[in-house]
Formats: C-alpha cells, sequence, structure tokens
C-alpha cells in the first residue's frame, strides 16, 4: 500500500534523528486425533509434498501466530500435509515446562474457579459489613485489584501459549473464538470470570464441534452476565443475548431472521442462567411438576421457576420441546441454518484470508460445515487447502497479530519471564485482551488497524521490540538488561528467507541501518511486515 510505504520513509527519518541525537542503542474427547469428516478433507486435498522456504513462511504466517525458525524447520521435516494435520488436531497437551511453570505459578492456575469465586464473594460480604467508611473504600481498591489481576492473568497465560504452544492453530482458533463470542472486562465481575471462560468454554472446543462451542459458551457465566441473560426470566425478558445470538454468534445480520425470532428465543432463554451456591446445596423449592426440569451443572443452572413455558416458534417452525430440551433444540435448528454455515464460513474466510475472500472459498467452506454439522476442524481444513486459498499475504495484521509475531520471529524459542510488555504493547495498539467493550468482537479489516495513527504506535511498539526486547527475560523490574538488549534479525534464517520478496524501498531503509537494533526496528516497522 503506498500510504504505508510513505509512513514507513517517514518514521525512518524520525528515527534516525533520534539515533543522532541519542547513540544509545534503545479438552475434550476429540483430542489427540482428527475427526473423519477432516480426514475425509484431507486426504482429496492437492497440498504439495515439499515446499520452498518462502511457501514455508507463508504457511506459518498464515496458520501460527507468526513464523518462526523453528517452526520452519518443524514443517520441513514433517512435509507440509502431515504438518497442517497435526495442527488440526485437538491438543490438550502441557506446553513445554519452563512455559507451563511459568502458566502453573499464576494463581488462576493454582485455585479453582470455585475458590476464586468463593474468596472475592467473601470479601464483599466483609466489605458489607465493615462500619469504618475510610476502611470500606480501602477494601473496594483492594477487590478492584484483586478482580485487576484475575483478568490480567488470563491476558498473561494467553499471551505465553500463543507465542510458545506448538498447537498453533488451536491457538489461533482459541483467539478467534474469544473474539467472536466476545466478552468485555469492562463490564461487571466479568474479570473475575474471563479466564475460566477461556479455559473452560472456549478452548476445549476451539478445533471441536461448533454446537458444543455455542452451547458452552451460552452455559458460562462470562457470557450470561456479560449479555444480561442471567436476568432474564420469564415476565422480565431480557432479549440482549438472544439478539446477539443471532445476530452476532450464529446466522448473522440479514440472513432471514425477524424480530419476532429474536422475541421467541429471548423466551426460550429464559431460566438459563448460573448460581454460586455450593454444589451439595440443595435446588430451589419447585413445583411438583417441573422439579425434573432442574438442570444444575457446575455454575450452570436452568432454573424453572425463571422459564417461560408459553410454546414459541422459531424461523417458521414451532418448537417441539419444553424447558432445557427446547433450548437445545433451538439451538440445534440455529447451528443447522444454511445461514449459519454461510457466516461462519465467510467469518473465517476473512480471517485467515483477507478483507474480500473468493466466493468460490466461502461456498466450498460453507458446505463443509453443513455437512460436517459445524466440524470446525473440517471446516478450517476445507478452507486453508482451497485451490483458490493459495494466494498468501493478503491478511493486513490486527496488532494481536502483529505484535505476537514479531515476538515470536524476534525471540523465538526463548521463553519470556515476563510478557507484561506484550501486554503493555496490545493496549499500546488499541487491541488489549478481553477489552473489546461491544459484543461483536475486534473488527478485522484493513481500513479498521491502517490509520496513521495506527501506523505510527506500530512504529514505536516496532522500535521497543527491536531495541529493548530483552524486557521480557528480566525477572523484575529493577534487574539491568543484557547486553545486548536485543536480537540479530538480520541472522535469523525466517528473516533471511522474507529479504527477496521485500520492495525496494524497504530494502533501501535496511541498507542505510547504522547497527542491529535500527535494523530490526526498520525491518519490524516495514509495510511488507504488516500483512501475513
Amino acid at each position: 500500500m503506498p500510504q504505508l510505504h510513505i509512513f514507513f520513509a517517514r518514521s525512518l527519518a524520525c528515527l534516525a534523528v533520534a539515533a543522532l541525537a541519542a547513540c544509545a542503542p534503545l479438552w475434550s474427547p476429540s483430542h489427540g486425533r482428527l475427526s473423519p469428516q477432516t480426514l475425509e478433507v484431507m486426504s482429496s486435498s492437492r497440498l504439495p509434498d515439499k515446499t520452498s522456504t518462502m511457501q514455508r513462511q507463508q504457511w506459518l504466517d498464515r496458520v501460527t501466530w507468526g513464523a518462526t525458525d523453528h517452526e520452519s524447520s518443524q514443517l520441513q521435516q514433517q512435509g507440509l500435509k502431515r504438518w497442517l494435520m497435526g495442527q488440526l488436531t485437538p491438543s490438550a497437551s502441557p506446553m513445554s515446562a519452563e512455559v507451563q511453570q511459568r502458566i502453573d505459578a499464576l494463581s488462576i492456575s493454582q485455585k479453582s474457579m470455585e475458590q476464586i469465586q468463593r474468596e472475592i464473594a467473601e470479601q464483599r460480604r466483609f466489605i458489607r459489613s465493615t462500619q469504618d467508611s475510610d476502611e470500606a473504600a480501602r477494601l473496594r481498591q483492594d477487590l478492584q485489584r484483586q478482580l485487576n489481576l484475575l483478568g490480567s492473568e488470563a491476558q498473561k497465560r494467553q499471551i505465553w501459549r500463543a507465542l510458545y504452544s506448538p498447537h498453533q492453530l488451536q491457538e489461533q482458533m482459541t483467539w478467534f473464538w474469544m473474539n467472536h463470542f466476545n466478552v468485555s472486562t469492562r463490564k461487571g465481575d466479568v474479570r473475575l470470570w474471563v479466564g475460566d471462560y477461556e479455559e473452560q468454554a472456549i478452548r476445549p472446543h476451539a478445533l471441536g464441534s461448533f454446537r458444543d462451542l455455542l452451547a458452552a459458551s451460552m452455559r458460562h457465566p462470562a457470557m450470561l452476565q456479560y449479555l444480561d441473560n442471567a436476568s432474564n426470566a420469564a415476565g422480565h425478558i431480557n432479549e440482549n443475548y438472544a439478539r446477539e445470538l443471532l445476530e452476532l454468534h450464529t446466522m448473522g445480520v440479514g440472513s432471514g431472521y425477524t424480530q419476532a425470532d429474536v422475541q421467541a428465543m429471548a423466551h426460550v432463554l429464559t431460566g438459563v442462567g448460573f448460581t454460586t451456591r455450593e454444589a451439595d446445596a440443595p435446588p430451589p423449592k419447585l413445583r411438583p411438576e417441573r422439579q425434573a426440569d432442574y438442570v444444575r451443572q457446575g455454575f450452570f443452572e436452568f432454573n424453572p421457576n425463571r422459564h417461560d413455558y408459553t410454546p414459541q416458534v422459531l424461523l417458521g417452525k414451532p418448537l417441539e420441546q419444553r424447558g432445557m430440551a427446547q433450548v437445545n433444540e433451538a439451538l440445534d435448528r440455529i447451528v443447522a441454518a444454511p445461514a449459519t454455515a454461510h457466516f461462519i464460513a465467510r467469518k473465517l474466510s476473512v480471517y485467515f484470508l483477507g478483507d474480500k475472500p473468493d466466493p468460490a472459498v466461502v461456498e466450498r467452506v460453507a458446505q463443509t460445515f453443513e455437512r460436517s454439522r459445524g466440524d470446525i476442524a473440517a471446516t478450517l481444513a476445507s478452507l486453508l487447502t482451497a485451490p483458490e486459498a493459495q494466494h498468501f499475504g493478503q491478511r493486513f495484521k490486527d496488532p494481536a497479530h502483529y505484535v505476537l509475531g514479531a515476538t515470536r520471529l524476534a525471540y523465538d524459542p526463548r521463553v519470556a519471564s515476563d510478557v507484561s510488555p506484550v501486554q503493555n504493547w496490545l493496549n499500546q495498539l488499541g487491541q488489549p485482551l478481553y477489552g473489546h467493550e461491544m459484543p461483536d468482537g475486534y473488527p478485522q479489516a484493513l481500513s479498521d488497524w491502517s490509520s496513521s495513527g495506527q501506523m505510527s504506535s506500530r512504529f514505536d511498539v516496532a522500535r521497543q521490540i527491536g531495541t529493548r526486547g530483552a524486557l521480557l527475560f528480566r525477572r523484575g523490574a529493577q534487574d539491568p538488561l543484557e547486553k545486548p538488549p536485543y536480537p540479530d534479525l538480520a541472522q535469523k534464517a525466517s528473516v533471511q528467507a522474507r529479504l527477496q520478496s521485500l520492495g525496494a524501498a524497504t530494502r533501501t531503509a535496511l541498507a542505510q541501518a547504522k547497527n542491529p537494533a535500527d535494523w530490526n526496528t526498520y525491518f519490524l516497522s516495514a509495510p511488507e511486515m504488516m500483512f501475513r
């Protein structure tokens, strides 16, 4: 894009001036095997047996969070088809010992969700009972810090996994579905629940069944709070979740459902909520004919006292079941709708291929989704192996892909002691994890992330990664940085492989670099590095 090259040239000039002024260097049962539907798609695919260095870079940039020397070597050794099949295989295996140790040290890893929730509830009860207003204010601040810590630790866990997991496609899809079924830590108690939401509702189904994923999202307190279905009850109907379920999670705007369908779905979802009562607590008092309808699974609760048993018509057909069975019947009908297949197919195609994916690819992917009854891995296999999809470098990177990709390229396989710099870089670029307030999730279009302000911020982040990335490896905030505090990017095989595809302006800029730190900054901020 011309504007990116112009911005790059201006940024280069600014950096040169700054350098002259200061020369100091700055799980589920399917885990472990492919589904028959995925195997069928892969067996009929026509992927090349051998790949060039450039082809490996392209595939890695598409499927993983960013190419590295290590991943490129693995792809070369395994061959493209075998490697891709491995990426499509769900896995619940732990990370490498060093990474797992850091994840296990987080409080959200050491305590169950039941314990975390109970401790927060006890803190709130104590605050309410405190007579001293100053003490109550201090305790409320402590509580907010604890809630913020829970959200921050969930971010750190996702970052460590994205940077170092060998199951990169699973990590990509966990992020994709967290964004698709978006909840925001800026609302209510979502900070308390978001780590468990990712761990229990999203991650186990990221390469599994879309129907199971949808149900898991629906049942989790994070979603039930965020979209207000926890307060949706007979006589007090709240349509928020019903509307977003149809508009954003499944069928999409303009797909044929009506306002009457939204209203019907809201009535169906009455009684779908959660409880924080002890697991062995007795159920609420129910009328005898409703007692068999009560459902309690973990925090999820279907309470017949809050459910509207009025018959409903959804998508032009009456629903025949009652109670929770009616909820499941409605989900089955929505997932089976052709509109859902096309909506998910297009969103996946945009995510992996670019703003305007080939209609033939979208149609092929939608057919696989529908034929496989929402098998996510099979749907992805159909997308990634489509002949029309073999045009790489069309997807402009959102901040998450830019930051994580640059970090992986620069430092993999070294394991960061502290990923808070990555959190700060994402915040700086306007995409904090779990931070999008609206239910539509972060946008993906080039126009959403290519403004001059965004490019200026990316140049600054590139400079931080390229000149002071050793921040990632400090064990304490006061510890000195290692020397030099930056990698020698030019010596990495994955970087060398990209040089031949860079434009003349970028090559000229790199030739003007006075030291490795400047070279790193120019390379990471180059227009070509904005696409995957």
